[in-house]
């Protein structure tokens, strides 16, 4: 048996181990030392575990992680999500419909801070959906619309699979955040379309409501200032060159403290509280992490990305055709896989064929992170969903699914949007570095 099949069947056993729903970080490590038996010894496997570990355990690049993780969950603590969404509601009071816009833009906005979808969809469903349920919205529209709002966490910087991403292809992560910032914006603007044409499209379910004076919009805009300057700083830090990504993770906890403990929103419990989320956040994710370089470096061994590299040239298909096969396994595993792992498993095996095909792998991150999101809220397993229905039960699972098939449109276009037009990606970072 040659090492490229062997990688192939592989694959087919770590897929198996998944759907017997075995930790993916297991998973990864199982098939990485496993193959590494296969295709050399005891003592070179034993090795490459030991010395991955340590590696990644100590990789400077990933400190980051656990800072974005922890400024998140100071805000989180600070409720600053509740104050994203208030000042929404009044801005946009009198448009039908606001209530799910507010959603959307306060899920975009806290995105920016928590850098993750899942703590985006579990904030915002405990503060949004009983405002949405009191103004008598449809219960499955407005708990898409938390759904779709919370899938931004991922791609509006910071986000904690770009960072994952950046270091498996080798691309610094001030290029990946600036690649995902624009596509982020037209993501939560499509979002919005959708929900606005639902709105006004099906009156039925959602209800009319009132205008706030303007002096009110204008208060209600300026409240979340803390919001505002944590972006400024960090993100406008980052892109600027003034800091590096660690040490704006850095001074943006630092200023989310600050700014909790000043706004008396943060106690010394909350903290501690945050702290403890974060440890075990970081270790799960760092554990998957480990998991999967030892996964890549067999990969890597066995030479598969080179056989399928041979298969698709041997079948003389167009690099848009490639591409278009590689996004709908991806949209397929999305419906099962939980997104960082499918990131670290697929990454290592795809980066190689799309490159040979003349892709930017700048741009391919972009469009993994979007289809992750699409994964988040594709029926029958996005964890979107079942985040917001563990956290609101009575909220029917069925009228959930149908109210979040017409938002499923928006990353889709988006997808569109950057075959035709790549530079919606590549315009800033090519602009900035």
């Amino acid at each position: 048996m040659t090492p490229a099949v062997i990688g192939l069947s592989s694959v087919g056993v770590l897929f198996a181990l998944l759907f017997m729903r075995v930790p993916v970080w297991l998973a990864l490590a199982l098939i990485g030392i496993g193959g590494n038996i296969i295709l050399s010894n005891v003592t070179v496997a034993q090795f490459i575990a030991g010395s991955t570990a340590f590696d990644m355990s100590s990789r400077y690049g990933l400190s980051v992680i656990p800072m974005f993780i922890l400024m998140g969950e100071i805000a989180t603590r600070s409720q600053l999500s509740a104050t994203l969404f208030a000042s929404a509601r009044v801005v946009l009071s009198g448009l039908r419909g606001a209530l799910s816009v507010a959603t959307i833009a306060a899920s975009g906005a806290f995105g920016a801070i928590s850098g993750s979808s899942v703590a985006t969809a579990a904030t915002m469903t405990r503060i949004s959906l009983p405002e949405m349920r009191k103004a008598r919205y449809d219960d499955g529209f407005s708990a898409a619309s938390v759904a779709a709002g919370g899938t931004l966490g991922i791609l509006i910087p910071p986000s904690i699979i770009l960072i994952i991403y950046g270091a498996i292809a080798e691309i610094s992560v001030p290029r990946l955040f600036a690649a995902s910032l624009l596509p982020g914006i037209v993501l939560l603007t499509l979002y919005i379309a959708v929900a606005l044409t639902i709105a006004n499209a099906k009156t039925g379910m959602v209800p009319s409501e009132t205008s706030a004076p303007f002096r009110e919009r204008v208060i209600a805009a300026l409240k979340p200032w803390q919001f505002v300057l944590l972006f400024v700083v960090t993100i406008g830090g980052i892109y600027t060159g003034i800091f590096s990504p660690n040490e704006a993770a850095g001074i943006g906890c630092f200023g989310a403290m600050v700014l909790g403990f000043l706004e008396r929103r943060l106690s010394i419990r909350g903290l501690l509280d945050a702290l403890r989320s974060t440890a075990i956040t970081t270790a799960t994710l760092f554990m998957i992490v480990i998991g999967a370089t030892m996964f890549a470096n067999f990969v890597v061994q066995t030479r598969l990305p080179n056989l399928l590299i041979g298969m698709t040239e041997a079948m003389d298909l167009a690099p848009l055709t490639v591409m278009t096969i590689i996004i709908c396994l991806y949209v397929i595993l999305g419906c099962f896989l939980e997104g960082i792992g499918m990131v670290l498993i697929t990454v290592p095996v795809f980066l190689p064929v799309i490159t040979e095909f003349g892709y930017d792998s700048l741009w391919f991150g972009i469009i993994v992170v979007i289809v992750v999101e699409l994964g988040l809220i594709t029926p029958p397993v996005g964890m979107n969903i079942f985040i917001i229905q563990a956290q609101a039960p009575d909220v029917n699972l069925g009228q959930l699914y149908r109210g979040i098939v017409p938002f499923l449109a928006a990353p889709l276009v988006l997808i569109v949007l950057l075959f035709g037009f790549p530079q919606i990606a590549l315009w800033l970072p090519d602009l900035l570095y």
